[in-house]
């Protein structure tokens, strides 16, 4: 997502909900969008079914429980 539409959109919602953002803070706001829309991305570029169904429950795990290839 190009940055001058997730500022758009940030000036818009945060409008909408009468929510000010500091001038200080909206550097972050507006790289936290650029980082969930790249994740965004990646989950949908996941090909899924209608009978695909979410996890009940997220449970992470650290590095030293993944499986071993």
């Amino acid at each position: 997502m190009q940055r001058r539409r997730i500022e758009a959109y940030i000036d818009a919602v945060a409008g909408a909900l009468e929510l000010p953002i500091a001038p200080e803070h909206r550097e972050g706001v507006v790289r936290y969008f650029e980082l969930a829309a790249q994740m965004a991305a990646v989950v949908a570029a996941v090909p899924s079914g209608v009978a695909d169904e979410p996890a009940p429950a997220f449970v992470p795990i650290g590095p030293d429980d993944l499986p071993v290839r």
